[in-house]
């Protein structure tokens, strides 16, 4: 992605393009998204609605039903200023669309952006990111939960892209889990993106996984495997197994993709030996970055890394207003 600074967009409040029907006298939180942000936000493969929903949420509770009153107290309603979001550390970028979309939910008025990066895009210490044009009131309002959000998701970028550059030059991929922020993981699955991860499945609907617990309450991994296609035929179906002749089971009955939990990269080489390329092969426990080559040299496909959305780490990024001339 280009790190060229990109031109001035107007966004935010309710711009001739607002689909909510409100004048400029309701409430912010009535609005809808800019449409030229909405369609960023989509071609992201972001829900826009969704991504508004977040918004709100989290500004509803930085101002639980009330105001600004650092804000107003200091500043004057009509004053105008330019922010700068700024990296702190180094690090891979992720969610400043997300940013904008909490700009878009406070400010009162159209705001300018000036886009210095993209998500996904590599950015070190001291380096501009978004540059934001709009009432000061509105900018320091927004500033906490914009900065929430961009900070935790440019965090999981920011992990992701130490795996999948530990895995540079191999087949296999680091993926995620759904051990997600309850609410944020279509976000937190985007930011693995960002960094050059995969996404497993987005929900219980649309992918079987059978784990251990399955295995127990059916009767056994053939029992489960031929329970789920029965019921669900076009589903995907994933087994994990702990043992090499479970995977020898789950292999005759048919897995697409066969989890080898807490083996060792010597039982994953077996295990890639066993399958001979009859179904996808990911490997999950066990592993750490020191770690991870030697299990992507075996020949799996993926790497099941949970860590990068429940325990990253965010990324430090901070808004500076400028100061006025």
């Amino acid at each position: 992605m280009s790190t060229d600074d990109l031109p001035l967009a107007p966004t935010g409040g309710c711009g001739d393009g607002c689909a909510c029907g409100a004048d400029g006298d309701e409430e912010y939180l009535e609005c809808g998204l800019d449409p030229a942000l909405a369609q960023l936000l989509a071609d992201a493969g972001l829900d826009p609605v969704e991504v508004e929903d977040i918004a709100n949420l989290a500004v509803q509770e930085d101002l639980d039903h009330g105001v600004d009153v650092t804000s107003v107290a200091t500043i004057p309603g009509d004053a105008v200023a330019t922010g700068d979001f700024t990296a702190r550390e180094s690090g891979t970028v992720a969610g400043l669309r997300v940013a904008e979309a909490v700009l878009s939910v406070v400010c009162t008025d159209e705001f300018e952006v000036e886009r210095h990066v993209e998500d996904g895009d590599r950015v070190e210490a001291g380096q501009r990111l978004l540059s934001v044009t709009t009432r000061t009131r509105d900018l320091l309002t927004a500033e906490r939960s914009a900065l929430n959000l961009l900070c935790r998701l440019s965090g999981i970028a920011t992990a992701t892209r130490a795996w999948a550059d530990a895995l540079e030059g191999t087949t296999t991929k680091v993926r995620d889990t759904r051990k997600t922020t309850p609410g944020l993981r279509a976000l937190e699955k985007f930011a693995v993106r960002c960094g050059g991860g995969v996404n497993h499945r987005m929900s219980l609907s649309d992918a079987a996984l059978v784990k251990d617990n399955h295995v127990v309450a059916a009767g056994g991994v053939a029992q489960a495997f031929k329970a789920v296609r029965e019921t669900f035929p076009d589903v995907p179906i994933e087994v994990e197994v702990d043992t090499l002749e479970q995977l020898r089971e789950a292999l005759e009955a048919g897995a697409d993709l066969i989890l080898l939990d807490n083996f060792t990269p010597a039982e994953c080489e077996q295990a890639v030996g066993v399958v001979g390329g009859r179904a996808m092969l990911e490997a999950s426990g066990r592993l750490t970055l020191e770690t991870a080559r030697a299990y992507a040299q075996t020949g799996v496909d993926h790497l099941a890394v949970g860590s990068l959305t429940h325990s990253s780490p965010i990324l430090d990024i901070g808004l500076d207003l400028r100061e006025a001339e």
